[in-house]
């Protein structure tokens, strides 16, 4: 479903609060919510209660706690009763419902926010439970795994090699020494990259994002209420998810035409943006993402180092929105695409186009 073009509602990102990515976060996961929601309001100015709705992406499995996401209210502050919702997704898909509600026309302000706390188990084997729950689920089929797959495909088809996969590595862990929230930084050579052991064959352990616990949360707001709240408003010009079968079988895993097809119903042209935040988790992704976006070498690709620096799962889809608004509100970027990305293997993908105020 494409929602697109700031058409009969224009939507603008007007506040942006982000966790650093931990390694394991002490306190609760409401508490990393708190947090961020103090932020939000202390930048706006607004009272908790004239936001008109709020919405979340989180997965119970990750704290292993039965209706984890309910207690996570308290985070926004739940008394008196908050209008809200919940996604059991990435909140980047918390964005997309947030930003169809407000084309409704009946309310004017949203709290979308993506959280997780990893720590406490362990995602390799709770994520197993995303594949298909007859055949794969049973098998213990991980996503790492499902990622050195792709990694083959990819080599097998001519379309990389681990040259590339290290060069990904190598450009986005030294990118990540400038930002604040990143779990993993270095500045560390191709070569040296490619003399470490394998992982899971061909990747090598630093091809895999390092698993953390964050939150990332956006306010966002309507027309007229938007320029209220913020003299720099990021506009959400188009937004689109698509999805692929849940059997790896019946895929090209050396492709993404989920991608692909979100981009063509949004009408990107990749060379047109200046930046590009996109949710790579496994370093052969940004291949496959910039070819199915249509990506030049003039877009630059995850300045803050992107998810191979800090993996808060269930947020960082929704970071790749708040990196790439930064940018633009900060005045280092006109244009960017976000992309969050769901499932094994690129299953399921997310694109978002944002510009700044003309």
């Amino acid at each position: 479903m494409a929602a697109s073009k700031r058409g009969n509602e224009e939507i603008a990102i007007v506040a942006i609060a982000q966790t650093p990515s931990y390694r394991s976060y002490e306190e609760t996961e409401q508490m990393l919510l708190l947090t961020l929601t103090n932020e939000i309001l202390a930048e706006t100015g607004l009272d908790r209660h004239a936001i008109d709705f709020t919405i979340a992406g989180s997965c119970d499995y990750l704290s292993g706690l039965p209706f984890a996401f309910v207690s996570n209210v308290d985070g926004f502050g739940a008394w008196p009763p908050v209008y809200e919702s919940h996604v059991e997704m990435d909140g980047a898909w918390a964005l997309f419902e947030a930003f169809v509600r407000l084309q409704m026309g009946d309310i004017d302000t949203v709290l979308v926010a993506g959280s997780g706390k990893s720590s406490p188990g362990r995602p390799r084997e709770i994520f197993a439970l995303q594949t298909n729950p007859y055949y794969h689920a049973p098998l213990g089929l991980d996503p790492v795994s499902l990622a050195g797959l792709q990694a083959h495909a990819m080599l097998e088809a001519g379309k990389a090699t681990e040259t590339d996969f290290a060069q990904v590595v190598s450009r986005s862990r030294r990118d990540g020494l400038s930002n604040p929230r990143a779990q993993v930084a270095k500045d560390v050579s191709v070569d040296e990259l490619l003399a470490a052991p394998y992982f899971s064959r061909p990747l090598r352990k630093h091809d895999l994002p390092p698993i953390s616990d964050g939150a990332s949360m956006i306010l966002i707001a309507r027309g007229d209420r938007a320029r209220e709240l913020t003299d720099a408003p990021v506009w959400i010009t188009g937004i689109d998810h698509r999805m692929e079968s849940s059997h790896p079988g019946l895929r090209d895993l050396a492709d993404s035409p989920s991608t692909r097809m979100a981009a063509q119903k949004l009408g990107i042209d990749g060379g047109a943006f200046d930046v590009a935040e996109l949710c790579v988790r496994y370093s052969p992704e940004e291949i496959l993402l910039k070819e199915a976006l249509g990506l030049g070498d003039s877009t630059r690709i995850n300045p803050s180092g992107g998810p191979l620096c800090g993996h808060p799962v269930m947020a960082t889809g929704l970071a790749r929105v708040c990196e790439a608004a930064r940018m633009i509100r900060d005045g280092e970027a006109g244009s960017a695409i976000a992309h969050a990305a769901s499932g094994p293997a690129l299953q399921q993908n997310l694109v978002c186009t944002l510009e700044g105020d003309a």
